[in-house]
């Protein structure tokens, strides 16, 4: 009779337990699925599977910078020669800067969580012009150095950090010291695109789109002989992101300009 009595009220525990491996495994569950669809370039799938998984488990990390990434790969490939258009695309991008804002409050000690913001951000900086708004570039730049000097997450999360940071120096450092530094933009300079690029490829040598914006950076400075290396080594790399289909048709493009130029 003791045993009985005590494994009965051992039940509850044993049904917390259950309850909370079946919830962990239902969380893992979609979120695989929906990683799977975003494996195969389809962002509207993995976002349905996404805003599932938040309604069942709400206030996840795991699943929130899931969706800041899914709406900004969608916001990228939406059409925005209109107008209307352009109204859609920036909305779809405010919205991914609201989720990684929530990553943030979740979770500020983790490097991933600064990075989706920043390149949230980012893209809205790209959208309306990096010199117009000077003030959310100043945010993708304080979230990068974030993300790097929390240093966690993985290679590949700090290779990204370090190559969006070296695209955002060339991107701003084109325009003239003087101007820049009339929108506080002054701390935007090409040397230190170099070295965030050669702290990326160092973490990670098999990115497409980084060995692509490093070479036109090279020939927008006249480095043709390091740009065709570049270009090189572009068409080596597998197809990890969505647009490396087309990347490969436009490293052909770059590659006759360089070309061209050591003629």
């Amino acid at each position: 009779m003791k045993n009985l009595k005590q494994f009965i009220l051992f039940i509850p525990a044993l049904l917390i337990l259950f309850s909370v491996s079946n919830y962990s495994q239902s969380l893992q569950e979609l979120i695989d699925l929906g990683d799977n669809h975003y494996k195969l370039f389809n962002n509207e799938k993995a976002l349905e599977v996404y805003k599932k998984a938040d309604k069942m488990y709400p206030a996840t990390w795991e699943i929130i910078w899931r969706m800041s990434r899914a709406y900004v790969d969608i916001g990228e490939h939406m059409p925005n020669s209109t107008g209307k258009q352009e109204d859609e695309q920036i909305k779809i991008y405010e919205v991914a800067l609201a989720w990684a804002d929530s990553s943030v409050k979740l979770e500020p000690k983790k490097s991933l969580s600064y990075l989706r913001r920043a390149i949230a951000n980012g893209r809205i900086a790209l959208f309306k012009g990096v010199f117009s708004v000077a003030g959310v570039v100043n945010k993708v730049r304080d979230d990068l150095y974030m993300s790097l000097k929390l240093n966690n997450g993985g290679t590949e999360i700090q290779a990204i950090t370090n190559y969006v940071l070296a695209r955002t120096h060339g991107k701003v450092s084109a325009k003239w010291s003087v101007a820049r530094a009339a929108l506080g933009l002054g701390w935007a300079d090409l040397d230190s695109a170099w070295i965030y690029y050669d702290k990326a490829f160092k973490l990670d040598d098999n990115m497409m789109m980084m060995y692509v914006d490093h070479a036109k950076l090279l020939m927008d400075d006249d480095q043709f002989e390091k740009a065709k290396t570049q270009l090189d080594k572009a068409l080596k790399c597998p197809v990890r992101d969505e647009d490396d289909k087309m990347r490969i048709e436009e490293v052909k493009e770059l590659m006759k300009k360089v070309n061209e130029e050591l003629d």
